[in-house]
């Protein structure tokens, strides 16, 4: 059997990031659908860069930070036993 690479309490210590990543995404759809300044080729995919790349970051932050807070978890409970 596969163990999860993150259990309840490591999603719950990363909640902190995930709640920002869905703002952005949440902001990202909100401009694709209803661009409030038009669309401009230059602005409009600059703005998506910025936005889509901060997001990327994130997600990447989240994953090594989940595997952080997961491995000294881990050496916790092992120091216990």
């Amino acid at each position: 059997m596969s163990e999860k690479v993150f259990d309840r309490e490591t999603l719950l210590d990363l909640t902190v990031n995930i709640i920002p990543l869905g703002i952005l995404v949440f902001f990202i759809g909100a401009f694709a659908l209803f661009p409030p300044w038009g669309v401009d080729p230059l602005v409009s995919g600059l703005q998506f860069a910025i936005v889509g790349v901060t997001a990327l970051l994130l997600v990447i932050l989240t994953y090594y930070a989940g595997k952080a807070v997961s491995k000294a978890e881990n050496e916790m409970e092992a120091d216990h036993e």
